[in-house]
């Protein structure tokens, strides 16, 4: 039986990929507003072809969805942060909605290691970092400790060509 997505319908089972599909992903990571023509003159199909491979491609959940490269400092988020939680076991997916509702809340992702959860957070300016950190995170119940790491500079490495 299929898994279970998050909106609680069950997944489709994986269909194998084949080149043209591999170079759609590529094309549409790269730029996400590529339109169907330009996609289907890239990879050599038809437009009714690329158009039919993208919406399977969604439909499988291979595609989640398409979304803006944001420059944070420059949206007014000046302040990022990795925030490793530890967690009470068994409580990820308890954990993970409340996540979401973060204000800033970037990634969040399940590890494995000395820490249980890490969260990538933008915020305004530290004193909203440390808000979010004292007062929001370290108020769900089964998050046991937080360690925060200050990001000095980064780069997004999607945004290279």
């Amino acid at each position: 039986m299929a898994d279970k997505q998050d909106g609680g319908r069950p997944e489709p089972p994986p269909r194998p990929l084949d080149a043209i599909d591999r170079d759609i992903l590529q094309i549409l990571h790269t730029d996400g507003r590529a339109s169907i023509r330009s996609v289907a003159e890239r990879v050599h199909v038809s437009r009714a072809n690329a158009y039919a491979r993208i919406n399977r491609l969604i439909e499988d959940g291979v595609i989640r969805g398409f979304g803006a490269r944001i420059n944070h400092e420059r949206a007014g988020q000046g302040a990022s942060a990795y925030i490793t939680l530890k967690i009470v076991q068994n409580t990820w997916r308890t954990v993970r909605d409340q996540l979401r509702t973060l204000p800033g809340a970037s990634h969040i992702a399940l590890v494995s290691g000395d820490f249980d959860v890490l969260l990538l957070v933008h915020t305004p300016d530290t004193r909203a970092l440390r808000e979010l950190v004292l007062t929001r995170l370290q108020s769900i119940p089964e998050v046991l400790s937080t360690r925060t790491l200050l990001v000095f500079e980064e780069d997004d490495l999607e945004t290279e060509g």
